[in-house]
């Protein structure tokens, strides 16, 4: 089951923000005049005590206000759940994503008041995955509007410019039940930005010849090609689907060996 945690933070700071704003301007003043009106009849009065509702409201209202605004219009946290980023980022990272770098957006309805970047080549974004927007996934992109991308034999193309691939060394890529997969590392440069992908010796590849990309939209890849759900299989991401760029890796849980992988701890995206 997927929880939107937006919308249900929304409704928290809307319900929490209600409360309050209806305790200052009409019970509040109540309470303060029978506080008045007991004291001046030199009845022995408390301080008159907030019912647990409104208490609760006021206090966590601005709490929740603040975690909405800098999720919403400045950074967002996010876990990596697979390892279709591998060798670049781990499940199990923590990442911090910059939500302005796309274009400042309206929280909820997604809809864009202020454009800022587009996309370029390399950059490892996350979007609302086009078949079930309520979803979101990160991957890198490849292909911006109106680029020919082609997929050969493991190779990729780019406006029929090869990205050039650089042999590092065999390893294993360790998956979620701790089994462990034998895959090719490789350093790929796609047109001046260098990183690393996984390859797996032992699928095969889906080539495809010469997708263009269309205005508006992007074609995005894992780094972790034979084991990651992209634009190979379900198509572009739209421009009006971007979340923000991830910048920062600041912690991370490896699951299999139980323990803090204390080496990618405040690690730059790339």
């Amino acid at each position: 089951m997927h929880f939107n945690f937006e919308l249900i933070l929304f409704y928290a700071v809307l319900i929490t923000g209600l409360i309050s704003l209806l305790d200052m301007l009409f019970l509040a003043p109540k309470r303060k005049q029978l506080h008045a009106e007991l004291t001046k009849r030199s009845v022995a009065v408390s301080e008159v005590k907030l019912p647990i509702i409104i208490d609760y409201a006021r206090s966590f209202f601005p709490v929740l206000l603040l975690v909405f605004l800098l999720r919403s219009f400045i950074v967002e946290p996010f876990r990596i759940p697979s390892g279709s980023l591998e060798p670049s980022l781990l499940t199990g990272d923590f990442i911090l994503v910059n939500k302005f770098h796309y274009g400042v957006r309206l929280p909820v309805v997604h809809k864009e008041i202020y454009p800022m970047e587009k996309p370029q080549r390399g950059d490892i974004a996350i979007f609302r995955w086009p078949p079930n927007p309520s979803i979101d996934f990160i991957k890198r992109v490849i292909g911006l509007p109106g680029d020919h991308i082609s997929y050969i034999n493991k190779e990729l193309y780019v406006n029929e410019n090869v990205v050039h691939q650089e042999f590092l060394k065999e390893t294993k890529n360790y998956v979620q039940d701790g089994a462990d997969i034998p895959v090719v590392e490789k350093e790929e440069n796609l047109l001046g930005v260098k990183h690393k992908i996984y390859q797996d010796p032992n699928k095969q590849a889906t080539d495809f010849h010469d997708i263009i990309v269309p205005k508006g939209m992007y074609f995005v890849m894992g780094d972790n090609r034979d084991d990651s759900a992209d634009s190979r299989f379900w198509g572009f991401v739209p421009e009006r689907n971007l979340v923000g760029k991830a910048i920062l890796v600041w912690m991370s849980w490896d699951s299999i060996a139980h323990k803090i992988r204390w080496h990618r701890i405040i690690k730059g995206v790339k």
